[in-house]
């Protein structure tokens, strides 16, 4: 899987590429992260990449022509790239959607700033609007950085286990609770099933747990 980023703040991905799962996953060549600095495109001696809006009003606009140049460089190097903003106003990003956006090949990250981009390159240059959720943070790029490590974590052998099937929302239900040595610590003890070495009993104890769990945090999840 490669992931290409269009960012004005490439330093900002040394913290998923040079750390954690992310990191063993491009050592692994299972997976490469390919920033973008989008000044790069610009075509003035000031570097500008945005302007005012049309019509007025507050703060600047990504202008189409550095955004619009820089996906055709990607589009050219690696065809068939899926292109996506992440916008407030775009698909949430649900397990489901991680796990379909992980058997791509390649994917391109937009991440808007300001007060984000000219429509027109969400219309004619962009093939998915996706959200991590319903508010505004000041940029794209933590946004990208959830995608990436989400989607990541589906693609076979980036964890090295099937760890992934276990998660929360894997298979529509909250994961079950976890527990590690100490067995007793200020009075409270670790469930006795868990001890038990009945890989049967405890398999029956964390389904039963991870419904529990969703009943009682999510019940929304149980009503779909």
């Amino acid at each position: 899987m490669r992931f290409d980023v269009i960012t004005l703040f490439p330093e900002m991905f040394s913290a998923i590429k040079d750390e954690g799962v992310i990191a063993r996953g491009i050592k692994k060549s299972l997976l490469s992260i390919h920033t973008w600095q989008l000044r790069d495109f610009s075509d003035n001696k000031h570097r500008n990449i945005d302007d005012k809006p049309y019509g007025g009003g507050a703060g600047m606009v990504m202008q189409v022509k550095p955004i619009r140049d820089c996906i055709r460089k990607i589009k050219q190097d690696t065809p068939g790239t899926m292109v996506i903003y992440l916008s407030p106003q775009g698909e949430k990003l649900t397990h489901d959607l991680a796990k379909e956006l992980s058997e791509l090949d390649s994917i391109a990250l937009l991440c808007g700033r300001y007060e984000g981009v000219d429509e027109r390159v969400i219309e004619h240059d962009v093939d998915k609007e996706v959200s991590i959720g319903d508010y505004v943070i000041s940029g794209g790029e933590l946004a990208a950085m959830v995608l990436i490590d989400s989607v990541s974590r589906q693609i076979p052998g980036v964890l090295g286990n099937a760890q992934s099937l276990n998660d929360s929302f894997a298979n529509s239900l909250l994961d079950y609770p976890h527990y590690t040595r100490p067995e007793i610590i200020d009075d409270q003890q670790v469930p006795e099933v868990l001890l038990s070495g009945h890989q049967a009993n405890i398999d029956a104890w964390r389904e039963d747990q991870s419904l529990k769990n969703t009943q009682k945090k999510r019940q929304d999840l149980i009503k779909k």
